[in-house]
C-alpha cells in the first residue's frame, strides 16, 4: 500500500501570549474557543472562538498555586486541570472547572477534587478513556495514573495504571531535564492507549481491555526518532499529529507501527516557520467536519529553547490540513 501524501496545510495565528510563557495544553470547547494552560506562569487562560480568523485575545482565568499543566473535557463544559510541581515534586492536584452557564467575564470557581497519593512525581499530559475515566502521564514518576473520578465512597481517586521501562526518562543525563512519558490518547476504535517519551524520543502504544480499560499485555513502539511532547490523533484515517517543541515541527506518524518508516514527515515547521516556535499540544477544532482536518496547537516560542532569531511571543495556532 502506497503511503499517504503529506498534506499541505495553512497555518494562522488564532491569540498571542507575552514572552517568556510555556504554553503547555489545550481543551477546544464546542464553540471552538479553547482553554490554555500557561505552564510556568502557572494560569489558565480563555481564548474566545474566532469565527471568521481574526486574530483575538486571551483572557487570563486564573492563577493556580502550581505549575498548570494537561486539560481535558470529562462531561459537556466541564474540565479536568492538573497541577504538579514537577520539577520539586511537592504537590500534585487535580481541579473540577465547571463552565456551564458561564459567560466570559463572570467569576469562576474550579474546585480541588484530588490530591495525588505517592509515587506521584510530575503529571503531564492526560485524555479521557471513558465516562469517568481519565489517564494522565507522570513524567518523572515513569507511569500512568488512572482516575476514576465516580468511586466507590463518591470521592475521586487516583492509583496507578501501568508503570513501564518505556515511560522513563534519563536522570541527571539531560540539562534541562526531559520528561519521560509526557503526551496520552486514546483511541477506543483501534483499542489502544498511545503516549509519547519526550527523553527517549517515542511514540508508543498498549492495547486496553474495552470493558475494565486495564492494559493488556506489553507496550510497544509506534514511531520516533524526535522530542515529542504532546499529541492529537486522528483515529479514522489512522495518524498521530505530534509536536516536538524543542524542535520546532509538527510531525505525523502512523499510528500503526508498520506503517512507520525511518523518513520523518513533518508537516509544519521544516523549514523553520517563525510562527510555530515550541509546539506543545493540539486539538481538533469541534465543529462539524473539523475532526482530521483542522486543529490548534499551543506553542511557547522558545521559551524552552530558545532560537537563533531569540524568544518569541508564545502563540495559539490553528493548522488547517488542505489535502
Amino acid at each position: 500500500m502506497p503511503p499517504s501524501p503529506v498534506p499541505q496545510v495553512s497555518l494562522t495565528t488564532v491569540a498571542t501570549f507575552p514572552k517568556n510563557y510555556f504554553l503547555e495544553n489545550l481543551a477546544v470547547r464546542v464553540d471552538n474557543s479553547v482553554l490554555v494552560t500557561a505552564l510556568n506562569h502557572k494560569e489558565l487562560w480563555y481564548v474566545p472562538s474566532s469565527p471568521h480568523g481574526a486574530e483575538v485575545t486571551p483572557r487570563l482565568l486564573l492563577t493556580f498555586p502550581h505549575l498548570a499543566m494537561g486539560i481535558v473535557e470529562g462531561d459537556p463544559d466541564i474540565f479536568y486541570i492538573a497541577t504538579s510541581e514537577i520539577y520539586s515534586w511537592s504537590a500534585s492536584h487535580l481541579y473540577r472547572l465547571d463552565l456551564n452557564g458561564w459567560t466570559p467575564g463572570k467569576p469562576i470557581n474550579p474546585e480541588v477534587i484530588l490530591h495525588f497519593p505517592e509515587p506521584v512525581r510530575g503529571l503531564n499530559g492526560s485524555c479521557v478513556v471513558a465516562p469517568g475515566v481519565i489517564f494522565i502521564a507522570d513524567c518523572f514518576a515513569s507511569l500512568i495514573w488512572r482516575v476514576n473520578l465516580n468511586a466507590q465512597d463518591g470521592k475521586p481517586e487516583a492509583r496507578v495504571w501501568l508503570r513501564h521501562d518505556s515511560m522513563g526518562y534519563f536522570p541527571g543525563q539531560m540539562k534541562p531535564e526531559q520528561p519521560g512519558i509526557n503526551g496520552v490518547q486514546y483511541s477506543p476504535k483501534r483499542g489502544y492507549l498511545y503516549y509519547t517519551n519526550t527523553a527517549k524520543q517515542l511514540l508508543l502504544r498498549v492495547k486496553v481491555e474495552p470493558k475494565t480499560y486495564n492494559p493488556v499485555g506489553e507496550p510497544e513502539v509506534v514511531g520516533g526518532g524526535r522530542m515529542f511532547d504532546d499529541f492529537c490523533i486522528d483515529q479514522d484515517a489512522g495518524f498521530a499529529y505530534l509536536t516536538t517543541h524543542r524542535q520546532n515541527t509538527i510531525d505525523r506518524l502512523s499510528l500503526e507501527p508498520t506503517e512507520n518508516s525511518e523518513k520523518r514527515i513533518s508537516i509544519a515547521g521544516d523549514p523553520f516557520t517563525p510562527g510555530l516556535i515550541g509546539p506543545s499540544a493540539g486539538h481538533w477544532g469541534r465543529r462539524p467536519g473539523e475532526y482530521g482536518r483542522l486543529a490548534f496547537f499551543t506553542t511557547d516560542g522558545g521559551t524552552a529553547s530558545q532560537p537563533e532569531i531569540g524568544p518569541q511571543p508564545a502563540r495559539l495556532m490553528k493548522i488547517e490540513l488542505l489535502t
